[in-house]
């Protein structure tokens, strides 16, 4: 089942769980009251599984990939995360190297499967804190068209995903603030709809 909490404020690796003290876990139904969707899944037979060939169609997903993240499949992958750490620590404004942990939307759902391996989704809740979800082997999730995001690794740094959309694929991530986008009006209208 999904294992998801409130985040603590620390500066840290951002690849560690950074659980708020005292303890605040988040259910499913707190998630699905952000917009968030999620199933769990059998990844072993992801290629010929009936269940997600119904969710697929229910939801229209008509286009997919996968793709790994680690050390092996991204050039000079310890120095950019390095890189990235420091960045996010020092504000510096290298957007190229902070993108595995920048806060973003989207003007379309992001839709990940994961394969094998693991790591985090931090969305932001009504209030703006920032919620951690812990995505394993066999963890598929939804995250609505205007939700403020980010992804990165954990401490394993590998993770196999398929990635899923409606249509052709739109890769384009709007930077925090992009409050003026329709994606993000919508979404702040559903969740005022949802309190």
């Amino acid at each position: 089942m999904v294992q998801a909490w409130y985040m603590d404020e620390s500066a840290d690796d951002p690849r560690r769980p950074h659980r708020a003290e005292p303890s605040r876990p988040v259910g499913l139904e707190q998630l699905r009251r952000l917009g968030v969707l999620y199933w769990k899944l059998d990844a072993d037979k992801h290629e010929n599984d009936p269940e997600l060939e119904k969710i697929r169609k229910e939801r229209n997903y008509s286009w997919m990939d996968i793709i790994t993240i680690s050390k092996d499949k991204l050039p000079n992958y310890e120095e950019k995360a390095r890189l990235a750490r420091w960045c996010l620590r020092a504000a510096c404004a290298c957007p190229q190297l902070r993108m595995f942990y920048e806060e973003h939307l989207h003007v379309d759902e992001e839709i990940r499967y994961i394969l094998d391996g693991s790591g985090y989704f931090d969305v932001r809740d009504k209030d703006d804190k920032w919620i951690r979800i812990f995505m394993e082997k066999g963890d598929m999730i939804t995250l609505p068209a205007g939700i403020y995001h980010r992804f990165t690794l954990d401490e394993k740094n590998y993770v196999k995903a398929m990635r899923l959309f409606v249509g052709q694929p739109v890769w384009t991530a709007y930077g925090r603030p992009a409050d003026h986008l329709d994606a993000r009006g919508q979404y702040v209208r559903f969740l005022a709809q949802t309190a």
